[in-house]
């Protein structure tokens, strides 16, 4: 039994008879008597009453079962065909991202709108999380994409987003404030503002510190950049941040100083598992992505 004799079967009852449904079905009147005559069969079942020449094919119990359930099974499969077209014409269907806190708003927002503004009729389920849980995420396909810090490997593949410098952010009245630029090892004994363990920029800056001999002693942890700099105007501290969120969230009582080091540098990337089958709404959002990207080369 397939969807294709079910379809013969039920065009016959709507039809009330052989002959007009062998003219919507385009198969002969023999072809498709034997096609039902099989499907009977194969069931054990007669499904049709069927009279003399030229009079209307009544259904038995049986055939009303089968008549019901494949009417179900055939709007359920032109359901199916309809929803998969427009996943694929991007009428439908869900895109699952994931966000990093830091970054996110300034690299992806643009990228974001556009995608709503070309494809209106698409969910997007935002996941603003921090990198360890992005990760995470993506493996328990909770998101398709993804955005941080990460290396590709044979897992993950993706775009690289913004390299970026670092930057010490300290009080215009501390000593290093007058520096024109930082070593890490002239942070060996101040205190630290860092953010939370789940942001991949805290384990690159405890790596960083710890390959320059030493590690922070008096740290003060945030989940958020905008606090961060506020407590260090503060006195609380000084705070390694990429120097496009040091300038975003700059105020008068901070200075954002440069950081002499090629090991310590922020990466973003939008990433993916390999393995996963893309949904056409994320491989739609990375076009939009690569085409930001390309206009921001330009304007550099």
């Amino acid at each position: 039994m397939d969807l294709k004799t079910l379809h013969y079967f039920v065009e016959v009852v709507n039809a009330g008879g052989f002959s007009k449904a062998s003219k919507t079905v385009f198969l002969t009147q023999p072809a498709l008597s034997k096609a039902i005559r099989l499907l009977e069969e194969e069931l054990q079942m007669v499904l049709l009453e069927r009279g003399k020449r030229g009079t209307q094919v009544k259904l038995t119990a049986a055939g009303k079962v089968v008549y019901r359930h494949a009417e179900q099974l055939i709007n359920g499969r032109q359901r199916m065909l309809a929803e998969l077209d427009g996943l694929r014409n991007l009428t439908g269907g869900t895109l699952r991202l994931g966000l990093a806190p830091l970054g996110s708003a300034e690299l992806f927002a643009p990228a974001i709108a556009k995608f709503r503004q070309q494809y209106p009729k698409i969910e997007m389920q935002l996941l603003v999380r921090g990198g360890i849980e992005q990760t995470a995420a993506l493996k328990k396909d909770d998101i398709e994409l993804a955005t941080g810090i990460i290396d590709f490997d044979d897992e993950f593949d993706g775009l690289r987003i913004r390299n970026e410098p670092m930057v010490v952010v300290v009080p215009k009245s501390h000593p290093l404030a007058s520096y024109k630029q930082l070593q890490l090892n002239d942070l060996r004994q101040q205190a630290q503002v860092m953010f939370e363990r789940e942001y991949t920029l805290y384990e690159l800056v405890l790596s960083a510190c710890e390959k320059a001999g030493f590690a922070p002693t008096e740290i003060t942890r945030v989940s958020h950049a905008d606090f961060g700099i506020a407590l260090v105007a503060a006195g609380t501290g000084v705070m390694l941040l990429p120097q496009i969120i040091a300038e975003r969230y700059r105020v008068d009582a901070v200075v954002n100083v440069p950081l002499a080091s090629r090991d310590l540098r922020w990466e973003l990337s939008l990433f993916w598992r390999k393995q996963q089958t893309l949904s056409f709404a994320a491989k739609a959002m990375i076009e939009l992505v690569k085409l930001q990207l390309i206009e921001d080369n330009k304007k550099a």
